[in-house]
């Protein structure tokens, strides 16, 4: 029997740890993808550390590409060999108020790739066939991979922005470093926020198109239309208010965040809106990558082999990842 390799997290708080089991098949309406890469997010820290719900033991890694290995009962549109991508948004009930309004991200039974349902941290992985999609030829396995996760919700995040003809980028990682070219490609002006006095990571914004790059203290050039908000921090939002004009939005694109603290009413008041992004659908993907198509779009990646995964989580927690971390499984016959 064909044996896959997966670096798993046993429970909440624990180290990955290297396990061997049975490649799976797939169930009706699922695919059997043998992962080519995986893209490394701040969400799988978060299930790291028991941060957010999670089934464990559990193969974290949301950012899946791969080519179909086997099909499923039911299952059409896919061939074997074809490459397919697997977001975090791994499957919803289509039964609940919100997946017939069209609102399938915010389903009452969804299930998370990497979270409720095992992931990319593997060689092989099972995905519901209705939530993988067809990506682009002109990006490498290890180039699309970033785009699963930190293209897609970066992207839902700028559409939720609104029309905003200058934003502001708190946290300049994966997501970032991906919106910041798309919304240049959209003739919007971007200003990046770092860490104050991370030089490198402001000099790496400049290079991607952002007209100005600063520490998250600093006030930018001009009040913001939108501020986009990745880093997991709630000491940002007040400040991101703060940069805002009367009426922009301040858009928290992550799934966790530490508390925000306490703030004048001032800063929220003359009509500022404050929102958050949750998931997202299938046509927020297929919009996307459509975009992503059609533009001068680069993914700036560092790749690390599936055993190595563990020093990816702490270069990523430790801010030490330009651009977006991405793990390469060894590729089994």
């Amino acid at each position: 029997m064909q044996q896959m390799v997966a670096m798993q997290i046993s429970a909440p708080g624990q180290p990955l740890e290297k396990i061997e089991r049975a490649v799976p098949a797939p169930g009706a309406g699922e695919l059997l993808v043998q992962v080519a890469a995986c893209g490394v997010c701040r969400t799988d820290l978060h299930v790291l550390d028991g941060e957010i719900p999670a089934h464990y033991p559990i193969i974290p890694g949301h950012e899946i590409v791969g080519r179909v290995a086997a099909i499923g009962q039911g299952v059409e549109g896919f061939a074997i060999g074809q490459r397919v991508g697997v977001p975090w948004l791994g499957h919803t009930c289509g039964q609940c108020a919100y997946c017939r309004a069209d609102r399938e991200n915010l389903c009452d039974a969804p299930l998370f790739t990497g979270a409720t349902r095992d992931g990319g941290y593997a060689t092989h992985a099972i995905a519901d066939a209705r939530y993988c999609f067809i990506l682009p030829e002109r990006f490498s396995d290890v180039e699309a991979a970033p785009l699963l996760c930190a293209g897609l919700i970066g992207w839902r995040a700028l559409r939720l922005a609104g029309e905003a003809p200058v934003i502001g980028l708190y946290g300049f990682g994966a997501a970032a470093h991906i919106l910041a070219q798309v919304a240049r490609a959209q003739g919007r002006t971007v200003y990046a926020f770092t860490k104050d006095g991370d030089d490198e990571g402001q000099a790496f914004a400049r290079s991607l198109g952002c007209a100005w790059a600063g520490g998250s203290s600093q006030t930018p050039p001009e009040p913001l239309d939108a501020a986009l908000i990745f880093a997991p921090v709630g000491d940002l939002v007040p400040l991101a208010l703060r940069a805002a004009r009367k009426g922009g939005r301040v858009v928290c694109a992550g799934i966790h965040m530490s508390d925000i603290p306490s703030f004048p009413y001032a800063d929220l008041w003359e009509e500022r809106i404050l929102l958050s992004v949750a998931n997202l659908t299938r046509e927020d993907g297929t919009s996307f990558f459509e975009l992503a198509s059609n533009i001068a779009l680069h993914t700036v990646t560092e790749t690390f082999r599936l055993e190595d995964a563990g020093e990816a989580l702490h270069r990523l927690r430790t801010g030490k990842v330009k651009g977006a971390a991405v793990i390469v499984p060894p590729q089994v016959a």
